[in-house]
């Protein structure tokens, strides 16, 4: 796909106060520092960060949506599991994050991203059990940092991935991404574009 303009448009703590332009949205979940701003601006094709990256977990403290060609938004949720947030902020995040994903109407597919050198953990088993609750919405794995392990590791990963799914009575894609290989991106676009996002 072809990012011809980005908007970075608001940061939002309070449900209610979600954008209401009934744009489609592609939302990015996963477990903090597993490479979600990388992959972010990996997606959109951009040397200079969309998304900030960074080394220290729980970066991203809000849902941040960025308009994308004024087709569609795209959706940074915040880190999963950053064990340093006060245990309050923690449940706040994840109560928002499920309100989202189960009760806001726009998103159009959801990217899981899990870090491929590791099995699934629970928060990421616990994610897919959630999706397998909201049926309607197209959902993804995407494998992170795949350059990072070998062939061997990456059908490994995969398996493992693919294994927790169907435990969670789920059959969706897996896709093994890497920005410092540039592995992934292509066939990413091309499921989105499937599933239905206007790219």
């Amino acid at each position: 796909m072809k990012v011809e303009s980005i908007e970075f448009v608001k940061g939002v703590v309070d449900f209610d106060d979600l954008p209401k332009e009934g744009l489609p949205e592609l939302a990015l979940v996963g477990r903090s520092n597993v490479g979600k701003s990388t992959l972010i601006n990996f997606l959109l094709g951009r040397r200079k960060p969309v998304a900030r990256t960074s080394s220290t977990p729980g970066k991203t403290r809000e849902i941040n949506f960025f308009r994308i060609n004024d087709r569609f938004f795209l959706v940074d949720l915040p880190g999963l599991g950053y064990a340093k947030a006060a245990k309050r902020q923690r449940q706040r995040w994840a109560e928002l994050i499920e309100r989202y994903l189960a009760e806001h109407a726009a998103p159009r597919c959801v990217l899981h991203l899990i870090d491929s050198r590791h099995p699934p953990t629970p928060i990421d088993t616990g994610l897919m059990d959630f999706m397998s609750q909201v049926a309607e919405v197209p959902y993804i794995v995407v494998l992170t940092k795949s350059d990072k392990i070998s062939a061997r590791q990456q059908t490994e990963s995969l398996q493992r991935t693919v294994a927790a799914l169907h435990a969670a009575g789920l059959d969706v894609p897996v896709i093994l991404t890497s920005a410092t290989a540039g592995e992934g991106r292509d066939e990413l676009w091309q499921l989105l574009a499937e599933v239905g996002l206007p790219v």
